[in-house]
């Protein structure tokens, strides 16, 4: 019986490492968007980007408190939040899987495309987005770029006058993911 209590033990532990060296987490991830009207341009930043990515379910979620978001100026901010709807619809997320392969053994950086669902302002929209991974000690390293366009999600561009913010938003992500740990891998 004693045997027996070691080897489940040993089959549980043999799990949870597996596990854990597929999963990868951050609650630090970085955001930045960058839009124009005529004659200027300007970039928001967040540096409360969350994330998941588990290479053995091959599932990839990210998400970001909309309210986190930093333009550099106060009035352009609460304009963006009230476009935005934030009380309403506070979030942003995008939920997906890898659609490329992706060799974890690896140290080079790989090209990476991800396909999954976006969700801001209350809709959601299936994407592509197509970024970077690169194994990082005992981590990840992500970097990854799309085109937001407003009128895909029912955003209406604020502006002022006759000069309208562009419809179309550059949107990047940068984030340093660490193997998540023992605790959370427990059930």
């Amino acid at each position: 019986m004693k045997i027996f209590s070691v080897s489940i033990f040993i089959a549980i532990l043999m799990f949870s490492t597996t596990a854990q060296a597929q999963s990868y987490i951050t609650e630090t991830g970085r955001v930045s968007f960058t839009s124009s009207v005529p004659l200027h341009s300007f970039t928001g930043r967040s540096e409360h980007l969350n994330g998941l990515i588990d290479l053995e379910e091959n599932l990839v979620d990210f998400y970001i408190d909309l309210q986190t978001l930093d333009t550099g100026n106060g009035k352009r901010d609460r304009d963006m939040y009230r476009t935005l709807e934030v009380e309403e619809h506070p979030f942003a997320e995008f939920t997906g899987s890898l659609t490329s392969s992706y060799d974890p053994e690896s140290a080079e950086e790989q090209n990476v495309t991800v396909t999954g669902d976006f969700s801001i302002h209350g809709v959601t929209q299936n994407i592509e987005v197509e970024g970077t991974l690169q194994k990082t000690g005992a981590g990840l390293q992500l970097n990854a770029s799309w085109i937001l366009n407003m009128a895909d999600y029912k955003i209406e561009p604020p502006g002022i006058l006759f000069y309208r913010v562009d419809e179309e938003i550059e949107v990047r992500i940068e984030a340093e993911l660490e193997l998540q740990d023992d605790e959370t891998n427990e059930t």
